[in-house]
């Protein structure tokens, strides 16, 4: 029996984790050569750097457990600096607690979720995905694109098409994938209410980490960052003063910002330096800077989004084992995939009828 997970972002990782954990056979397979999808850490010279997500929210403990799993509860760590600002485009003002996030368009977090902080990985959040593949490197393909589902012969399980010719079938299939991806897919199998997914946006954005000598940050720099009005003018829609906001993540008598920057004409990494400096009254230029973009980033969700997804499950259920997971479905926060990972995960087993065993 296998179960095929296509996907090696933090849901599909989670999802291939719970299946082997249960003593069933598991592939995972994703397009890309590195897994972990959005959350991608470099470390360079005593600096972490990342490009995706930084953390997530303290209160939510389905991470923390996954962690803990895997073997690497001890290197959580606690946010420290904290508090935010509001750039108005003439300067900046103290924000109350979770309105940054309110700001930033960041969905499903609560003012009682926020005021417990975030956490993070103490050598970045790419951690977790390290761990995941150490335990599943025999069962994960990269550079494997899926480029159809059938069901396989007799109507049990499906065989996956790949580019290139070749195809796996397997018992079981979770589509740990992109909204616009699944979409796509299972409106090849019939399940006409699947184009409906194709409705969740995703929101281009460019991170910029920028390296400095702290002298040439003022002292004066408060909190963990701030974001910028809508009407400032500004390229810039946030800045994480990450240096502070995590524990050792840039070495002693230097700083580390990290910028989002909004669509721009021109180098995203001068455009970020110049607006921080303005802004900070930064002195000198960057030691370097390190741009991330992501045409594709974090999903928003139209109207009755859950009663579509809802709709799609009702109707995967009704055909061999197939279950979706992922940001563009259950909520975008890398705890949140971690939630619908494993939760897809057992949703298959119990129609497999497999439970996981009893460790002493």
């Amino acid at each position: 029996m296998t179960v095929a997970v296509v996907g090696a972002g933090l849901a599909g990782l989670s999802a291939a984790w719970e299946v082997c954990h249960a003593g069933v056979d598991v592939v995972v397979l994703d397009a890309a050569r590195q897994p972990g999808g959005m959350i991608v850490t470099e470390r360079r010279d005593g600096f972490v750097v990342e490009g995706g997500p930084d953390g997530f929210l303290a209160a939510e403990p389905d991470l923390q457990e996954l962690a803990r799993e895997v073997g690497i509860g001890e290197r959580l760590v606690d946010q420290v600096a904290r508090g935010s600002a509001l750039w108005t485009g003439r300067r900046l003002e103290a924000l109350p607690e979770g309105r940054a996030a309110e700001l930033l368009g960041i969905q499903g977090a609560s003012e009682t979720d926020v005021s417990r902080g975030f956490r993070s990985f103490a050598a970045g959040m790419a951690e977790v995905v390290e761990a995941l593949v150490a335990c599943l490197v025999p069962r994960l393909r990269t550079t494997q694109g899926v480029t159809a589902v059938v069901r396989a012969g007799g109507a049990r399980g499906w065989r996956l098409s790949f580019t290139g010719g070749s195809a796996l079938e397997a018992e079981a299939l979770i589509l740990a994938v992109p909204a616009w991806v699944a979409a796509r897919l299972l409106a090849g199998l019939g399940v006409s209410t699947a184009r409906a997914l194709d409705t969740v946006l995703y929101a281009p954005s460019i991170t910029v980490s920028l390296a400095y000598r702290e002298d040439q940050v003022p002292q004066a720099v408060e909190g963990a960052g701030f974001v910028v009005a809508l009407d400032s003018g500004a390229a810039l829609r946030a800045c994480t003063y990450a240096w502070r906001k995590y524990p050792k993540r840039a070495p002693e008598g230097y700083a580390l910002l990290r910028a989002f920057v909004g669509p721009v004409d021109g180098d995203p990494s001068s455009i970020a330096h110049a607006e921080l400096a303005a802004i900070l009254g930064i002195e000198g230029d960057p030691l370097w800077t390190r741009a991330f973009y992501w045409p594709r980033g974090l999903p928003r969700y139209p109207r009755g989004h859950g009663e579509r997804v809802a709709a799609v499950r009702d109707r995967l259920a009704r055909l061999p084992p197939l279950a979706i997971a992922g940001a563009g479905f259950d909520g975008a926060g890398v705890s949140a995939c971690v939630k619908s990972g494993r939760e897809a995960a057992k949703q298959i087993l119990e129609r497999l009828g497999s439970a996981r065993p009893v460790r002493g």
